[in-house]
C-alpha cells in the first residue's frame, strides 16, 4: 500500500526514540518545511541510520526551543533580524523557499478559479468583506457563481512563521492591515477561528463550507485543497505553483543579507506569487555539544547536496548551490566547539 507522505514523513521524525542518543539529530519549529524535512530525513536515515527528531509546534516554538538549548536547532520561517541573533548567539541559514497560499472550501469551485486582489483578501481576513457573493469579490470574478454564503476566516493559533509571512504580504500591501493588526508571528486577528499549525487550519478550512484560510503549499497538495489565484506586484493573475515561487525568489540578494535576513513577499516580476518566502535553521555559534553540531550540519549539508529533487517535487524551491556555499563558509566561520575550535567542515 502507498503511505501517505505525512506517514512516511511521521515515521522517519519519530523513530528517532529508538536511537542511541549520538544517532539522533533533534529539532523543533515551523510546519512549513515540515513535508520536505520529512522527506529528506526518511532518505538521510537510511543512507547513513542517523534519525531526526523534528517537532512541527510552529515558528514561535521552535525560536523559544533553540534559545533555551533544548534542541540541536531551531527553524523559523520568520527570519531573527541580526542585532537579535547576535543578542544571543545564534547564526541562521535559509534552507529552502515556498510559497503560502489562501484556501478556500466553496461549493462550485474549483482550485485556481477565484481570483482575489491584495486589498480584497486583506479586507477578507479583518472581516470587512463578510460574505462571499460580496460585489467586490464578484467584481474580480465574472462567469464564477459564488454563493451567498457567510465567510469564515481560519488563521493560526500558534506562533507562526506561516502567519508572519501572511501578514507581512498583508502589511506591504493594506494600509489598513498594517495600522489595524500589522506583521507577526503571532497577531490579534480581527475575526475567525485559529487552527494549530498548517495542518489545523487546513482541517478545519477542509470541514467548514465557506471558509478561507493560508497553508504552505504543500500542504494544500497534500489536503487536495481548493487554492485561488492572487494578483501580484506587477498586475498579474498567478497560480501558485514552484515556477511562480521560483520566480519570486530570483531577485533575492542573499550575498548582501547581514543574517540571511531576506524577506520575499510581494516581490516583483510578472510570474511572482506574492507571498513567498524562505524558512531557516538556527544554530549556536558557541556549540556545548560539538559531535551534535557536526550531526546538524552534515545533515544539512547532504540536504543541500541532495535534496533539490524531492523538494521540487513537493513544490517547494531549493536553495541556490552559490546559497549553499555561503551557508557552508558561514558554519566554517562562526560555528566552534567550546575551546574555539571550528566545527566545519567535519574532518
Amino acid at each position: 500500500m502507498k503511505r501517505t507522505l505525512f506517514a512516511l514523513a511521521a515515521g522517519a521524525l519519530l523513530a528517532a526514540g529508538t536511537a542511541h542518543a549520538g544517532d539522533t539529530i533533534t529539532g523543533a519549529g515551523a510546519t512549513f518545511p515540515y513535508p520536505i524535512y520529512g522527506k529528506w530525513a526518511h532518505t538521510y536515515n537510511a543512507e547513513t541510520g542517523v534519525k531526526l527528531n523534528y517537532q512541527s509546534i510552529g515558528s514561535g516554538g521552535g525560536i523559544k526551543q533553540i534559545k533555551a538549548r533544548t534542541v540541536d536547532f531551531g527553524a523559523s520561517d520568520a527570519p531573527m533580524k541580526p542585532v537579535e541573533l547576535n543578542e544571543h548567539g545564534l547564526i541562521q541559514f535559509p534552507m529552502i523557499m515556498g510559497g503560502v497560499v489562501p484556501v478556500v472550501n466553496l461549493d462550485g469551485v474549483a482550485a485556481n478559479q477565484l481570483r482575489l486582489d491584495a486589498g480584497t483578501l486583506a479586507d477578507i481576513f479583518l472581516g470587512k468583506i463578510k460574505k462571499w457573493n460580496d460585489a467586490r469579490i464578484a467584481a474580480l470574478n465574472p462567469g464564477v457563481t459564488l454563493p451567498a454564503k457567510s465567510i469564515t476566516v481560519v488563521h493560526r493559533a500558534d506562533g507562526s512563521g506561516t502567519t508572519w509571512i501572511f501578514t507581512n504580504y498583508l502589511t506591504k500591501v493594506s494600509k489598513s492591515w498594517t495600522d489595524f493588526v500589522g506583521n507577526g508571528s503571532s497577531v490579534e486577528w480581527p475575526v475567525g477561528i485559529g487552527g494549530k499549525g498548517n495542518e489545523g487550519v487546513a482541517a478545519f478550512v477542509k470541514k467548514m463550507n465557506g471558509a478561507i484560510g493560508y497553508v504552505e503549499y504543500a500542504y494544500a497538495l497534500q489536503n487536495n485543497m481548493t487554492s485561488v489565484m492572487l494578483k501580484n506586484a506587477d498586475g498579474n493573475y498567478v497560480t501558485p505553483t514552484a515556477e511562480s515561487f521560483q520566480a519570486a525568489a530570483a531577485g533575492a540578494d542573499w550575498a548582501h543579507a547581514e543574517g540571511y535576513y531576506v524577506v520575499l513577499t510581494n516581490q516583483p516580476g510578472a510570474k511572482s506569487w506574492p507571498i513567498t518566502g524562505a524558512s531557516f535553521i538556527l544554530i549556536y555559534k558557541d556549540q556545548k555539544n560539538a559531535a551534535a553540531a557536526r550531526q546538524v550540519m552534515k545533515f544539512f549539508d547532504w540536504s543541500y547536496r541532495n535534496g533539490d529533487q524531492a523538494a521540487l517535487e513537493l513544490n517547494y524551491v531549493p536553495m541556490p548551490a552559490p546559497v549553499a556555499d555561503m551557508v557552508r563558509a558561514t558554519w566554517a566561520r562562526q560555528v566552534k566547539d567550546s575551546t574555539g575550535a571550528a566545527l566545519w567542515p567535519v574532518r
